[in-house]
């Protein structure tokens, strides 16, 4: 039978004291009812006795329903010479009326004299009065014994010594606490074999930091020496450099190590969990994230593509989607033959390796490369480019000319931009004058402007964002730069997801590049949209 493991996230608190992290209650709650339905075994929602948003938190969850996750209130053990049911944060840790109460207390002697002030045996004392205090109360109590690691390789004894107070008093886990996140995994997995050999009745957690980059590697090796619960958080969201990743934990137990956790169908969703808590933070997911990056799966040489299409086991250590993840291959200079064949099966054209047309694309792709585009992130670019190089592409009308004209009268006003465009769709020339906010944003209102009239669906489109990068930084003013447009449909599909694509354009002038990327963007959209329909 497989070993289970409880799993239990700490983004709602340990997480949000990361920099840049500000959940308010609402967020806290869609969160936690979202871990929940993942299958989280234990939520821990905050510091009621810390601040105000966290006691409105627990008060909002008394009128939610929870259908596998325990929720918990976490808190320190009571303040030194003085009795636990004396401690007013304790009345607040009981008045948040969660099942699960998490008592953090020092476990290193260096933070008993240094940082608490007290004598050792005070704080022996301190651990066990709070948790039979807990315990009496009728809570499932857990311990984080905080600078564990640290402490046991100073003074082991002492360390041990907290840990037994502990579990004398009733715990129900004793969570090892590598609190600045220095310990290695070998001295992890050491350690805390060692300690289930000097007390083998209590059950142990791990709750690791990432300060050393190995908050996920040092929870995999607490798990493999004996713990049966692992603390993190989702995205390894924390204080400093994070907390363990539970996104990346979660796979590497259940899929690589075999161990029982979550729900049998929790891997699947395991991308969408993702991007949902950093979407609710105001988060940008980073795109090499592990297992769920949008670049996890992305795969850019000849050598690699054609390995992939062979056998996905060339370079993938897991299929992609047990994680809700899928595979991307990408263009650049950098692709084979087998990219291209690749590439141009998933946009329904054929082509053959070898072939004129791809031997052609792929000099092509390289030439455009040199000058400075990149279609890593415009995929929708190269997907025009594949359809221009095989024939599959009818353009939607001829530009016959623009001209943009930016004018500032007098120091306190802002500047004018007026964009003119003469255009061509089907022998029918089309001339049309709009204002804008700049140059970009104005000759994307004449183009539409003069393209909704034969191209309803246009209406449907937003452009969302823009991004300009300099290529070659030496040339100064005269550099070439590169510009990224994105757009997106406003209604959603079948899925329930807004399409989005992004276009690419490059030239010596700014707004060359963006006429360039904007024409695609639009094209590509209303290329899209006719395909879909």
């Amino acid at each position: 039978m497989k070993q289970r493991i409880e799993i239990y996230d700490t983004t709602l608190r340990d997480g949000a004291q990361g920099e840049g992290i500000s959940f308010s209650v609402e967020d806290k709650v869609k969160i936690a009812l979202r871990l929940d339905e993942f299958g989280i075994d234990v939520i821990e929602g905050g510091w009621p006795g810390s601040n105000p948003k966290d006691i409105d938190f627990y008060e909002r969850m008394r009128g939610e329903t929870l259908t596998r996750a325990k929720l918990a209130a976490f808190g320190m053990v009571r303040r030194p010479h003085r009795t636990a049911s004396e401690d007013p944060l304790l009345r607040d840790l009981l008045a948040a009326d969660t099942p699960v109460v998490t008592i953090v207390g020092k476990s290193w002697d260096f933070q008993v004299r240094e940082a608490i002030r007290t004598e050792l045996d005070e704080n022996l004392r301190m651990i066990a009065d709070t948790i039979a205090f807990l315990k009496a109360e009728g809570r499932i109590v857990y311990f984080d014994a905080e600078h564990f690691f640290d402490g046991y390789n100073e003074n082991p004894a002492y360390s041990l010594a907290c840990l037994k107070a502990a579990a004398d008093a009733g715990v129900d886990v004793n969570v090892l606490c590598d609190t600045n996140g220095g310990t290695l995994p070998m001295d992890i997995q050491r350690i805390t074999g060692a300690v289930l050999a000097e007390l083998p009745n209590i059950r142990a957690g791990i709750h690791t930091h990432n300060d050393s980059e190995c908050g996920v590697a040092n929870a995999i090796a607490g798990v493999q020496a004996g713990a049966t619960q692992v603390q993190g958080t989702v995205n390894g969201y924390g204080e400093r450099t994070g907390n363990a990743n539970l996104i990346s934990i979660i796979p590497a137990l259940s899929v690589k190590l075999g161990y029982d956790l979550l729900y049998p169908d929790s891997l699947a969703q395991l991308c969408e969990v993702s991007g949902y808590v950093d979407e609710i933070g105001n988060v940008t997911q980073r795109t090499n994230l592990p297992y769920v990056g949008v670049s996890a799966f992305a795969h850019k040489a000849g050598l690699h593509v054609d390995g992939i299409r062979k056998h996905p086991k060339t370079y993938e250590h897991i299929d992609p989607v047990l994680i809700g993840n899928e595979r991307r291959i990408l263009v650049s200079e950098l692709s084979g033959g087998s990219t291209m064949i690749e590439k141009a099966e998933e946009y329904g054209i054929s082509l053959t390796k070898g072939s004129p047309e791809a031997r052609k694309l792929l000099r092509t792709v390289a030439d455009l490369e040199n000058k400075g585009y990149s279609f890593d992130g415009a995929e929708a670019s190269f997907e025009l480019l594949l359809k221009k190089s095989t024939g599959a592409y009818t353009p939607l009308f001829k530009l016959k000319g623009y001209r943009v004209i930016v004018e500032r009268r007098g120091e306190e006003t802002q500047p004018i931009t007026e964009a003119t465009l003469k255009i061509e769709v089907g022998g029918v020339e089309q001339l049309t004058v709009a204002e804008g906010d700049g140059p970009v944003n104005a000759l994307d209102a004449a183009l539409r402007k003069a393209l909704v009239g034969f191209y309803p669906d246009l209406s449907k489109i937003s452009l969302t964002d823009f991004k300009v990068r300099v290529i070659n930084q030496a040339e100064g003013t005269a550099a070439r730069v590169r510009t990224i447009v994105e757009s997106r449909e406003h209604a959603a599909g079948p899925d329930g997801a807004r399409r989005t694509w992004s276009t690419v354009g490059v030239s010596e002038n700014v707004i060359e590049a963006s006429w360039r990327a904007l024409v695609e963007s639009i094209e590509y959209g209303l290329m899209r949209g006719k395909t879909a329909g």
